[in-house]
């Protein structure tokens, strides 16, 4: 009689956990693909870009005068007097300390200005994925997965929220 009874609640137990499986609505995101893909992450590269292409540029033009002092070095090698040659090598090993510094500062303040803008476009994300469940009554949306089914994928949804939510402002 006990061995019944347990088999049988033991299958309203497993009945109803199907029933609550059924209704129960999960989504997932990939959060990289929105970083790459969406309005928001497109404009904050453009802005970033627009923002260090200056900086960029000199860094570039000071490689440009360094390569050809060295050129210049080299070829004139033998004759240019000592004090001449010393000058010179003296000017390109500061240029190259100049050239290793900035190059430094401009990696370290585009790293800083890149996870600005990240913190930024992830909030974006947050607030559209919240939206999202909210009016498609979702129970879980999950950002990352190690494995996810494309039937529960809404990844496209939230970049499509994204640009339709800067359209409007």
């Amino acid at each position: 009689m006990k061995t019944i009874i347990k088999a049988g609640m033991l299958a309203v137990l497993l009945s109803a956990g199907a029933a609550l499986a059924a209704d129960f609505k999960v989504g997932v995101v990939d959060t990289e693909r929105v970083l790459r893909e969406s309005a928001p992450a497109m404009k904050a590269e453009s802005k970033i870009e627009k923002e260090f292409s200056g900086r960029d540029q000199e860094i570039k033009k000071l490689m440009t005068q360094a390569k050809e002092l060295q050129a210049l070095l080299d070829k004139e090698d033998g004759k240019l007097s000592d004090a001449d040659h010393r000058n010179k090598e003296r000017e390109l090993t500061a240029m190259n300390v100049d050239l290793q510094r900035m190059q430094r500062e401009f990696r370290e303040d585009l790293n800083l200005r890149k996870n600005e803008e990240l913190a930024i476009v992830l909030e974006q994300t947050n607030k559209a994925i919240q939206a999202i469940a909210e009016a498609e009554k979702f129970d879980l949306i999950l950002q990352e997965a190690v494995y996810r089914n494309p039937k529960i994928d809404i990844t496209d949804l939230v970049i499509k929220h994204l640009a339709d939510s800067k359209a409007g402002k």
